[in-house]
């Protein structure tokens, strides 16, 4: 990788740790680390986060490397998060990840919410 690529990453990286603690998240970029990488990311638990800046969308291809970075990081969830061509606002590029990782994680959450709900309306005895 070139250092202009390099820094183009880290550019992009640093927007997204940046976006993600403006919403209140303790977000911090991950080290490289070849082949055990576990993201670009770390912001949430059981999430990988990698992050693209390129002008050529190479979906399967990063989705092939958050697949990896997933396995590494022992998570079910994980998303790519890439920039969109004509804005540096975090808040307006792209997420994505596929359809059934997507179904598993809204699954996930509107259980744990039943869970919860059901605690709280549950009349003490």
């Amino acid at each position: 990788m070139s250092n202009a690529s390099k820094q183009k990453g880290t550019k992009a990286e640093t927007a997204v740790v940046n976006y993600l603690r403006e919403r209140g998240v303790d977000a911090r970029r991950n080290p490289p680390a070849g082949k055990h990488d576990i993201g670009d990311i770390d912001a949430y638990d059981d999430q990988v986060i990698e992050v693209k800046d390129c002008k050529t969308m190479t979906l399967p291809a990063w989705l092939r490397e958050l697949d990896a970075e997933k396995d590494n990081a022992g998570t079910p969830y994980g998303v790519v998060c890439h920039k969109r061509k004509g804005t540096t606002d975090v808040g307006e590029w792209y997420a994505t990840m596929r359809f059934e990782d997507w179904c598993e994680l809204v699954e996930s959450h509107q259980a744990l919410g039943r869970q919860v709900h059901q605690r709280l309306c549950v009349s003490p005895s």
